[in-house]
This record gives structure tokens, sequence and C-alpha cells, in this order.
């Protein structure tokens, strides 16, 4: 018995070796059809190296296992009419190769390289510009998308897709690509278990990165910039959201974040800087927001009447006009030991907490809320008086929106 074992063992690994030493490196240059015919010539686990030049191709259809490789980034050019990679097989390996032009189409969302009911693709170091969606995953599984850059000038959220798109798919893992010009950098739909780490996403007509029904993921280490709102989360539950940046998303209805119909998120040391509102919170549920910085502000949150359950702790409001919002006069969140600095109250004990409560809503943001036009007045004599006086006779503010322990020094975070 245990020699037939030896024996089968022995014939796999003769087998696997014979596998691997059919496997080859074919190098393409450009051509009519060059790709075309590589692809469809190739053998399970061979390499194609493109090398420099353009190649007017399209609807290049990967079906077996190989690695493409290009060399000086090669061009491959849709022509503005057609998709470009479409890979329907496990384990393909696309690197170092421009792909260009795709084509707009009503009925298809054309992409520079779309993956289709494909686990273990890797897509690393390439360049997709001007094309209507960047990347695209449909049911695809454990696959990783690296170091890519994605580009379009696309400048309306019409016309233009998304820089990389998800749909149905988990553990996905998108680290360190740039993306610009697109309607949403990143989208989620239906998306589970995946990462999203150390990636620029800047200048979108739309969001930095979009969630929607989407599960148990997390992005860390992301910085979201100058994009049409930072990132929106909504009708998710168990995200996590680390050490992001979310810088400069400003306009009449941008945000740092949104938050919309969501539970068991945790929000845990970003910097929220110069937004029109840091943190827009409506329909949640249970979220731990703890070591943040919120500053230089419009708004750093707006916390609306339809949230419970969500703890602020041990976070930084500095410098923003207004440090809390909201529309409601109950407050089912709890605000604890976070540092302001339009706090004037006095620390007898000298134990850096403040003897008595913070009440982070002013009376003039309670105004603005109601009546948005009232922000013409801001900084005015006026808005002083009205703030002073409903601090000795609170009528309209939340009494039981207050910090009990409110931070005297910063929190290093």
């Amino acid at each position: 018995m245990k020699n037939i074992l030896v024996i089968i063992i022995t014939n796999f690994f003769l087998c696997f070796e014979a596998v691997l030493s059919f496997a080859t490196t074919t190098k393409v240059y450009p051509a009519p059809n060059s790709i075309h015919n590589a692809i469809n010539n190739a053998h399970k686990g061979d390499t194609l190296l493109l090398q420099n030049g353009t190649y007017k191709e399209h609807d290049l259809v990967i079906q077996k296992k190989i690695t493409i490789i290009g060399n000086g980034y090669p061009v491959i050019d849709a022509e503005k009419k057609y998709q470009a990679f479409l890979v329907y097989n496990d384990s393909v390996t696309i690197h170092g190769l421009e792909i260009i032009n795709t084509g707009n189409a009503s009925m298809t969302d054309m992409a520079g390289i779309r993956i289709v009911n494909a686990k273990c693709v890797t897509l690393s170091n390439n360049k997709l510009i001007n094309n209507t969606f960047g990347i695209y995953l449909q049911n695809a599984t454990q696959c990783c998308i690296l170091d890519n850059t994605i580009h379009s000038d696309f400048k309306d959220s019409i016309n233009g897709g998304n820089g990389i798109h998800a749909w149905k798919s988990d553990h996905l893992f998108i680290k360190g690509n740039t993306i610009s010009g697109h309607r949403d950098g990143i989208y989620f739909e239906f998306v589970t278990d995946s990462r999203i780490a150390g990636n620029i996403s800047y200048s979108n007509a739309r969001y930095g990165l979009h969630f929607m029904f989407s599960h148990n993921d997390m992005y860390m280490g992301n910085t979201f910039k100058d994009n049409g709102a930072g990132v929106v989360v909504m009708f998710s539950k168990g995200v996590v959201m680390y050490n992001n940046d979310f810088i400069d998303n400003w306009g009449a209805a941008s945000y740092g974040l949104l938050l919309k119909e969501i539970s068991d998120c945790k929000i845990d040391h970003n910097r929220f800087t110069k937004n029109t509102v840091g943190i827009h919170m409506e329909g949640t549920t249970r979220a731990d927001v703890k070591h943040n910085l919120f500053q230089d502000n419009g708004w750093a949150i707006h916390v609306q009447a339809s949230c419970s359950g969500s703890n602020f702790l041990g976070n930084n409001f500095i410098g923003n006009s207004f440090d809390v919002a909201t529309n409601g006069t109950l407050m089912l969140n709890y605000f604890n030991n976070n540092y302001w600095d339009k706090y004037d109250g006095y620390d007898l004990d000298k134990n850096n907490i403040g003897d008595v409560p913070y009440y982070p809503v002013s009376l003039y943001s309670v105004i603005s809320e109601k009546i948005p036009s009232a922000m013409i007045l801001y900084h005015s004599f006026l808005t002083d008086i009205m703030d002073k006086v409903e601090k000795v006779m609170p009528t309209m503010i939340p009494d039981k929106l207050k910090d009990d322990n409110p931070m005297m020094k910063k929190i290093k975070l």
C-alpha cells in the first residue's frame, strides 16, 4: 500500500513538472491582431511579453490561465468603440500595460479590463486612461488590483463610469491605486469581506469611494481628496474605516463621509480636514467614532435624529465652523472624552477633564439647519449675542447632546 502511495505522489509531481516545462514565454510585437493570435495560440501557464508600441485591438477574450506583461507600457487602444480585455478564467495576471479609449454604450458598461466569474486574477502596475470604466469586476473572488493608475477625462457623472467597479464579488484586495476623473473612484455593490488600502482617489465627479449593500469590508490608509463627496457608505453593515484622509471635499451637498442606513461600523483614527461636512449620518446605528481629527470643516458632524446607539469618543474638534449639528431635539447617541477647541470651561482639579459639560451644538447651527440662508449672518455680532444668551437660558439646543467629560488638551492620536 505504501509503495502504491509513493508511486501516485511521484507521478503527480512528474506530471506537474511536465506541465511547468511546457509553459513558455512569447514575445508579441505590434501588428494586426497580434495579441488576439498570441492569446489563441497560448497554452495554460504561458506568458505573453508585449513589446513597446501601440496595438489597436479590442475585445481580447482570455479563457485560459496566462500572464500578460508589458515591456515599456505598450498601448492597447480600443479606439473609443470597444472594450479591451475580457477575463473569464482564474489566475490570470495582467501587468504593465497602458489601456486607453474604451467605448461608451448605453447597454454595456465598457471597461479597460473586465473580470467575469473568475477568481485569483491579478491586475498590477497598469495605466488605464480615458476608459468609461477602468476595471470592472463581476462575480469575482480573491482578485488583487494593485498599483494601477486609472484616469478619465469624463467631466460629468452621466456619461462617465467608475474607476474600479465591483459587483457581487468577495475577498477583493484593492491596494495602491491612483484614481481620478471618473464618476466614482471605487464603487462596491454587493461586495463582501474585501479590503481597500493605500489608494488615492481624487477629483472624481461624484464620490471617491461608494458602498452599496456591501458588508464586512475594510478601507484603510486611503486619501479621498477634492471629490464631489469623499466617501458614501449606504445600506451596509460591519464596515471598518481606519486611518484615512478626507480632504477638500467641498460643495453644497458635499461630505467627507456620508453614512446612510448602516449599522455596526467603526470609524477610527481618520482625519477629516477642510470638508463642507466631515461626517453626515442618517439612519446610522451602533457606529463607533473614535480617535479621529475634525479640523477646519464647515460642520464637523451632522447627526440626524434618525441615528441611535453611536459613540463619539476621544476625537479632536479643531477650527470647525460648527462642531455638531442635528435636526432633532432627542439625542440617542453618546459623546464623551472629546477635545473641543471652543470649550471655555474650567478644570479645578487639574485632571485634564473639564468640570462642566460641553454642549457642541450652537444655537446658530440649529437655526441654519432650519433656514440655510441664515448663514449669511454667520460671524456677525448678532450671532454671538444669540449663542451667549442660549448658553445662559437654553431653549433650542438638544440638552441631551453633550460631552460630560470634555478634554482640556488635544488628544494624541
